[in-house]
């Protein structure tokens, strides 16, 4: 049968923001789809759960916007299936007329600088992951450090410094679990330095980002005077971006108070482009930096003046990556599937319009894009490969199988002991009754085991269920 005579079966890899959304636009472009949604982890929502700080529930509320879009009928989640590994792209293409990969990026981009590899550098990303409470990483995390540096001045690279500063009762009404709350109990940190290449009015962090530093009792934000100043090209950004003109008043009004006195300090320094991490016996002890000055253009002018800074621990925040797709083509350099309009490019080479793409297969998101931008940014990515998805859909290979039981008789075949979205239900009233105990909202379970179990509604394991004692 083509699909042309049924509804169209599409596959989404990924349940983050860019695949829910696509999933969104998919059914307002066609209410009679039937779309799976896989999920490597056994619980949606991507990096609103397992990339955003435990401390921005404002942001996290977006999860009740996608919550309403997963209760539609015409989506299926299946969790904790990894494509790839549970299922090959072939036999997803067996079951699907279109596969749409919306894997996100959830790796460090590589540093190429001296020292990176020392004991005590760390990627943002395996930190972030880590207070978080996401399922595949350690359980603990080294934070014996007393001062740290964190490399890049965007969002994530805030929000491990005001982890790293926070006193960990701080985030006593957030949901991190018991082995994050124990870890950052423990963290020595009690200066944090951020470092940015550029000047203020280039910093990639959003305004409200940016102050949410200043709400802690416990951190003195401290910001050198000398650090505020503006070339021509800085200080036309500031005449045409709200945001920019935000950033750098607050930066400034910091730079002229004196600090309060506050167990912990966290210094914002600009103009100071990381040259090298400093170690001996293979432990990072020092980040030697060169001052720079802005030359109105994008590239930065090292004045050969450096500064070596006491730090024994360093976090590289200079962005994330994306990962290869099994099966399909990646180009290394910029980290992302080829594609035009989300079409997937089978021949990277050619040129349109001889250039072939690949039947059936597209891409939204980060792997399409690369990591760049705000959520929000998906739903245009999402708008347009499923507009390029319905111009394509009379021609699309149909499944050989599209039954909607088809794929699950595959897992089970291979015994993949996959969630689905009445178990996120039973996996959120689960965390939501561990937080009762404490008298939070929540508490997040950690154990991807316990996740599956209390998914499929079997008996969980009992390390599901740990207090914490403040």
């Amino acid at each position: 049968m083509s699909a042309s005579n049924r509804s169209l079966r599409v596959a989404i890899v990924g349940a983050g923001p860019a695949g829910i959304y696509a999933a969104d636009a998919l059914i307002k472009s066609d209410p009679d789809v039937s779309i799976d949604l896989f999920e490597r982890l056994p619980a949606p929502f991507g990096l609103l759960r397992y990339g955003v700080a435990p401390d921005h529930p404002r942001i996290k509320a977006i999860v009740a916007s996608l919550h309403k879009l997963l209760d539609k009928p015409q989506v299926r989640l299946l969790g904790n299936v990894d494509i790839g590994v549970d299922l090959t792209l072939d036999e997803l293409r067996r079951c699907f007329d279109a596969v749409i990969f919306a894997t996100g990026a959830s790796t460090d981009r590589a540093l190429a600088l001296p020292g990176a590899d020392l004991e005590g550098s760390y990627g943002a990303a395996d930190f972030v992951s880590w207070y978080d409470g996401h399922p595949d990483v350690s359980r603990s995390w080294p934070l014996t450090a007393s001062k740290v540096a964190v490399l890049g001045v965007g969002n994530v690279a805030l929000d491990v410094a005001r982890i790293l500063s926070k006193n960990a009762d701080e985030l006593l009404d957030t949901e991190i679990p018991p082995n994050v709350y124990d870890g950052l109990k423990a963290n020595r940190a009690v200066e944090v330095h951020v470092f940015g290449r550029r000047g203020p009015a280039h910093a990639k962090f959003t305004p409200l980002e940016l102050r949410e530093l200043d709400h802690s009792p416990s951190i003195d934000v401290v910001v050198d005077p000398r650090d505020m100043v503006y070339d021509e090209e800085s200080l036309a950004l500031r005449k045409t971006s709200k945001q920019v003109d935000l950033i750098c008043n607050t930066l400034e009004d910091w730079s002229a108070r004196e600090p309060a006195g506050r167990a912990h300090k966290l210094f914002l320094h600009f103009f100071e482009s990381p040259v090298e991490i400093l170690g001996f016996d293979g432990r990072v002890v020092g980040l030697r930096t060169e001052r720079t000055s802005a030359n109105g253009t994008e590239s930065r002018c090292g004045e050969r003046v450096f500064a070596d800074w006491d730090v024994q621990a360093v976090y590289r925040a200079i962005g994330y990556r994306s990962q290869p797709v099994a099966g399909l083509p990646f180009d290394d350099s910029s980290g992302v599937i080829p594609n035009e309009a989300g079409r997937v490019i089978a021949d990277p080479v050619g040129e349109a319009p001889n250039r072939r793409y690949a039947p059936g297969l597209y891409v939204t998101g980060w792997i399409k894009r690369g990591p760049v931008g705000l959520i929000g940014h998906t739903k245009g990515d999402a708008a347009e490969t499923i507009a390029a998805l319905m111009a394509d859909a009379g021609d699309l290979p149909a499944a050989q199988d599209p039954r909607p039981d088809a794929v699950l008789e595959l897992l089970a075949d291979k015994g993949v002991p996959f969630t689905d979205w009445p178990g996120w239900y039973r996996l959120d009233a689960y965390e939501r009754d561990l937080g009762a105990v404490e008298g939070r909202e929540r508490v997040k379970v950690v154990e991807r085991d316990v996740m599956v179990a209390v998914g499929r509604a079997c008996e969980p394991a009992d390390a599901g269920r740990v207090t914490i004692e403040s």
